[in-house]
């Protein structure tokens, strides 16, 4: 940054911290010996940097060609550099581009190798699952019988012992009406004898 830029910017902070005016937002107080010696400062300033960029700009146009000149000398031995290489090296080349040539082939078949080999598991695998899921299925259903007909004879066996049960408590049920019980003899009394 130069020198009048810092003054334009220092003025701008200044006018920026001046106080307003009494009943004014627009007017502001000012020192007026501290801005005079800013704007001094800056006609001081002026005249020097404005030779100086006058210089550069009238310089401008030389510098540019200089540039270019060497830019385009460098440019000319690069290329008759890469000439010399290129031709120096043609067969290097192209047996390079033949070796890339039997790579990229050799990369391609080893892919769909890979790939079928991929494609070939992931169908033995996928035959695999649905196989053993059909084997489970199957095991399902056999258990699932067995289970229902092993419910239908156990039913029936506790149909049948719920029915023997009943028959023999109907049965102690009328034989308990029939039986006379004796007195128990009193502890120390012999039962008499018949």
């Amino acid at each position: 940054m130069s020198r009048i830029e810092q003054l334009i910017d220092e003025i701008e902070e200044y006018i920026d911290s001046c106080k307003y005016q009494p009943l004014s937002s627009t007017k502001i107080l000012v020192n007026k010996e501290e801005l005079e010696e800013l704007l001094v400062e800056l006609r001081l300033r002026i005249p020097d940097e404005i030779k100086q960029y006058q210089k550069i700009i009238s310089n401008q146009e030389a510098i540019l060609n200089e540039a270019r000149s060497q830019a385009d000398t460098m440019v000319a031995e690069a290329t008759a550099q890469t000439n010399e290489l290129v031709n120096e090296h043609e067969i290097m080349q192209r047996a390079y581009a033949h070796a890339n040539e039997v790579i990229e082939q050799a990369n391609a078949q080893a892919q769909a190798i890979v790939d079928n080999a991929v494609t070939d598991a992931n169908n033995i695998r996928q035959g695999a699952v649905q196989y053993t899921d059909d084997m489970l299925r199957s095991l399902q259903t056999i258990i699932n019988h067995t289970m229902d007909g092993a419910k239908g004879r156990f039913d029936a066996f506790m149909t049948s012992m719920q029915s023997s049960y009943d028959i023999v408590s109907s049965n102690r049920n009328e034989l308990a009406g029939g039986i006379v019980r004796e007195e128990e003899p009193a502890s120390g009394e012999t039962p008499a004898e018949g």
